[in-house]
């Protein structure tokens, strides 16, 4: 199998429009949580789509239109009632209300594929290789005008009703607070899911197009938390699922030494499923990987600090100078345990004799008054505002000293400025700023 630029080019170019135009409105989907309601809209025309053949005998891109925009806009509507009336979980509002129709459609499909030119795999699978045919034949490719089309309303409804569109989607009341129709722009939202869909069934089908309205946008979703940014990533996820799922599909099987043939619609997805696996796993924030780290860097600092305040509490008591196996029964010998220890003789905070004895180091010592300077003020605004045992301050102080920062440590020292001890009796380091 060779690549036609000719051919394939316009391939390739049907599936970028027909993922972004699904993205692009999937956001909004994500983000208000409605992502069952993309694929209840694709399912759920299927209805209206069968009528529109029934009714015209033919597959006129209008009568389509028509009856997928008014059965996606009852499908809202329905699921607003039942949820509503019916005190039902939103979720299982959608799943009543598109298996129903979907249903509905499936038999109405079959009736029409008797009396139409109607294909019900074209439908549920779409069938996007017929882009490259219109264009080996030297005619621009209908579908293709049809979706630069409703990648352009798509664009220009997200466009003009951006600002409305976030707030809705944060929080539909304090946009009716505002004067915003929230109603109205959550059944506007949903008219331009439905011409998506439809738009999309000759590119990627019924089936398919959930995957191309969800995935990018959830893609996305995990790599930021800006919705400017999120739009512009699923874009490109989309794009990109569009553009490696062509190849894949002609190019993979291949690859693997079979001679078969992959559905380029069905690898658009599967590559769009491999994005959101790999963002999953290796986003910096959110993913799997990323978190793990997160977790344990912290771990590792917590413990560090803990051998601060231990070696500054020592010293207190009148010994400096401990050895390694009397601080490894606090912080015990564990990997991480010993790699804190390392990062706190890198960082000069402790010093290390050959004999393994360990103290604290002017620099270190600083630090750790820092810490347990925290600790103790936060046991003494414990025990003034909430009236504890002396005997249970430690351990919520011992929680908390992590996680104070400068700001909130001047706050404690403002709230209780006359504590020079802590109610245990020991009296508390003063705290120098960090940039001192």
């Amino acid at each position: 199998m060779q690549w036609e630029w000719s051919i394939d080019g316009w391939i390739v170019l049907a599936g970028v429009l027909s993922a972004c135009s699904c993205a692009l409105v999937g956001n909004f989907l994500v983000l208000r949580k409605l992502s069952l309601m993309g694929d209840a809209i694709s399912h759920a025309v299927l209805p209206g789509l069968a009528i529109a053949f029934l009714i015209s005998h033919s597959r006129a891109a209008g009568p389509m239109f028509i009856g997928a925009v008014i059965v996606g806009v009852l499908t809202a509507f329905l699921t607003q009632v039942i949820t509503r009336h019916g005190k039902v979980e939103h979720g299982a509002a959608m799943g009543v209300v598109f298996s129903i129709l979907f249903a509905l459609g499936l038999v109405l499909i079959r009736q029409a594929a008797d009396h139409v030119d109607l294909d019900p795999g074209c439908v549920l699978y779409g069938d996007i290789l017929a882009v490259g045919l219109d264009a080996f034949e030297g005619t621009f490719p209908k579908t293709v005008v049809n979706l630069i089309l409703v990648m352009a309303a798509n664009l220009l409804f997200v466009g003009l009703f951006y600002k409305e569109l976030r707030i809705c989607a944060f929080d539909p009341d304090l946009a009716t607070s505002r004067g915003i129709p929230a109603n109205v722009m959550h059944y506007a939202l949903m008219i331009m899911v439905a011409v998506t869909t439809v738009a999309n069934f000759e590119a990627v089908g019924s089936i398919l197009v959930i995957a191309m309205l969800i995935v990018p946008a959830v893609t996305a979703h995990l790599l930021t938390d800006r919705l400017g940014v999120m739009i512009l990533l699923s874009l490109i996820a989309a794009a990109m699922s569009a553009i490696f799922g062509h190849i894949v599909a002609m190019f993979g099987p291949g690859w693997l030494g079979f001679d078969a043939t992959v559905n380029t619609s069905a690898m658009m997805a599967v590559i769009a499923g491999v994005l959101l696996l790999l963002t999953v796993l290796l986003s910096p924030e959110h993913g799997v990987f990323g978190r793990a780290y997160h977790r344990l860097v912290l771990s590792t600092r917590i413990i560090a600090q803990d051998a601060l305040g231990w070696l500054y509490r020592r010293s207190e008591a009148g010994q400096p100078v401990v050895a390694l196996t009397e601080l490894e029964t606090v912080i015990g010998r564990t990997l991480r345990a010993r790699f804190a220890l390392r990062r706190l003789r890198q960082r000069g905070l402790v010093y290390a004799s050959a004999g393994n004895d360990l103290r604290l180091t002017d620099k270190g010592r600083i630090e750790a008054e820092r810490l347990v300077g925290s600790h103790r003020l936060w046991e003494s605004y414990l025990a003034e505002h909430f009236a504890l045992d002396t005997d249970h301050l430690h351990e919520p102080a011992h929680r908390m000293e992590h996680f104070i920062t400068p700001e909130l440590r001047e706050d404690l020292q403002a709230d209780v400025p006359d504590a020079t001890t802590d109610p245990h009796g020991k009296p508390i380091p003063s705290t120098p700023r960090d940039d001192d």
